[in-house]
């Protein structure tokens, strides 16, 4: 059987003007879910760079990103419980800085939302909480 060992991601929680910006999945395995931006960590950059990064690939846009939220632990199991997949996703949170956001790579869709009503979108896992986490902690500095 084949060694199973997590994967590191990293993600970006951006914010303006009370909105976070989420994107709609266009491929497998969170196809048509909506999420935070954010992809595989490359060899030879930081989890904030790669947060960066994927934020540009995926939107376009820029920010500062000035915090790590949490790291959220993403495991798929067979229906026999043995593990398939696991992901490891540092997130970022800050501020827009620049550009208009375009569903780019493999998002299939961008939108700011606001956090109080983003409980109708289907997401993926763990993402309604760390934007409240996020929030709370760039209003409190």
């Amino acid at each position: 059987m084949p060694v199973i060992r997590p994967t590191l991601g990293a993600s970006a929680c951006v914010w303006r003007d009370g909105k976070v910006l989420l994107v709609k999945r266009g491929k497998a395995p969170a196809l048509d879910l909506w999420s935070l931006p954010g992809g595989h960590v490359e060899l030879g950059e930081t989890v904030k760079q790669a947060a960066a990064r994927e934020l540009a690939e995926e939107t376009g846009i820029t920010a500062a990103l000035t915090h790590l939220v949490d790291c959220l632990d993403i495991i798929h199991r067979t229906p026999e419980g043995e593990v398939d997949r696991h992901y490891v996703i540092a997130v970022f949170t800050g501020l827009w800085a620049d550009g208009e956001p375009v569903p780019m790579d493999d998002a299939a869709a961008v939108q700011w939302c606001d956090p109080e009503t983003m409980d109708a979108l289907a997401m993926t896992d763990g993402v309604g909480e760390i934007v409240l986490k996020a929030r709370d902690l760039l209003a409190s500095g």
